[in-house]
């Protein structure tokens, strides 16, 4: 690969390469997720040992031809503060997100700028809008790693929805007709519809938040065991953390 400059990047995780070197992945906005070497990171006069933080947006330079490329440069790129609290363990969960479902050097531009605007919510300490913004970032990664299916239709049948019918996502189904006391876990075929042109709209997570603000606790249960399924797992490491943080 040649060299790529002002390229715009998150961090999304970090590890210890050597005594003084780091081996990042990052999620780029033109060339997807990336694991770059950061020589020399570790040392106190690094440039980039003040930089290298998550969610916090980057503009970074790296090259190279192997699996893991060199980087050349990285400076902060303005933006918002660090989240804390809760809104900083759902920007670690949303990094896990991509971690896990994102394949390398699969580019998503749109998923970049959605991660980008997500960020800024989890940074405005506004705990309302919490939810509903990580809600609307996974149904949008979802849609561009084609692991949703369309949201205007019933999955297995095709038949469209009835506005006023329920209707559940199922991780091996898709979109069907809910049970009898399914109606926590289930939506209106109106709700559904009015996400599914949220989704299809040119700035998909601004128009998404405002529909999932209004049906963020039916989603989770429904999103949550879809994106377990499509990850392998029964629970995500930031999850179960988050469990136990508030256990204590």
């Amino acid at each position: 690969m040649k060299r790529v400059a002002a390229q715009p990047a998150y961090v999304l995780h970090r590890y210890d390469w050597s005594e003084s070197s780091l081996i990042l992945e990052v999620l780029t906005r033109d060339y997807g997720r990336v694991a770059v070497v950061a020589k020399g990171a570790k040392r106190p006069s690094s440039n980039f040992r003040p930089v290298l933080l998550p969610l916090q947006r980057l503009e970074i330079a790296f090259g190279g031809d192997s699996e893991i490329r060199t980087l050349k440069s990285a400076e902060w790129a303005g933006g918002q503060v660090m989240p804390t609290g809760d809104a900083l363990m759902s920007g670690y969960y949303l990094n896990e997100l991509l971690l896990r479902l994102l394949a390398r050097e699969d580019a998503h531009p749109q998923l970049f700028d959605a991660y980008a605007s997500a960020v800024q919510v989890l940074a405005s300490e506004h705990q309302e809008a919490l939810e509903p913004a990580l809600r609307a970032f996974e149904l949008v990664l979802l849609r561009e790693i084609g692991l949703l299916p369309s949201l205007d239709a019933q999955t297995l049948t095709m038949a469209p929805l009835d506005a006023a019918g329920r209707y559940s996502l199922v991780p091996e189904s898709g979109l069907v007709a809910a049970r009898d006391g399914d109606a926590r876990a289930s939506l209106a075929g109106a709700q559904w519809a009015a996400l599914q042109q949220a989704l299809d709209d040119p700035a998909p997570f601004s128009t998404t938040l405002r529909e999932a603000a209004t049906a963020a606790a039916e989603l989770k249960p429904q999103l949550r065991a879809l994106l377990h399924y499509h990850c392998g797992v029964a629970t995500l490491r930031t999850r179960q953390l988050m469990m136990d943080l508030q256990s204590l």
